[in-house]
């Protein structure tokens, strides 16, 4: 099972906690504790895998917490919030 980097957001009390994942563009998700969040975000993964399967296409190759962090677009991410793995919750195919 693959597992993505997933950065995660918090803002403070008023605002859902965020979860973003680098290795998939436009996959995202939400919710109001960490918990939350990171259940979404594993359901978040599934649902992102099954459109782009519609499309021909499959899930990219993870890639790891080092190679993330030399990755100019995402140091700063990476260092300043936490950073979990997340797999999707339904099977796909790779």
């Amino acid at each position: 099972m693959r597992h993505y980097v997933a950065i995660v957001e918090d803002a403070g009390p008023e605002t859902a906690i965020g979860v973003w994942f680098p290795d998939l563009l436009g996959c995202f998700s939400a919710g109001d504790t960490v918990e939350e969040a990171m259940q979404n975000a594993a359901d978040a993964i599934g649902l992102y895998a099954e459109a782009i399967e519609k499309d021909g296409r499959s899930l990219p190759a993870p890639r790891t917490l080092a190679e993330l962090r030399e990755d100019p677009t995402f140091t700063d991410d990476v260092k300043g919030n936490l950073v979990a793995l997340v797999s999707a919750r339904t099977a796909v195919a790779a």
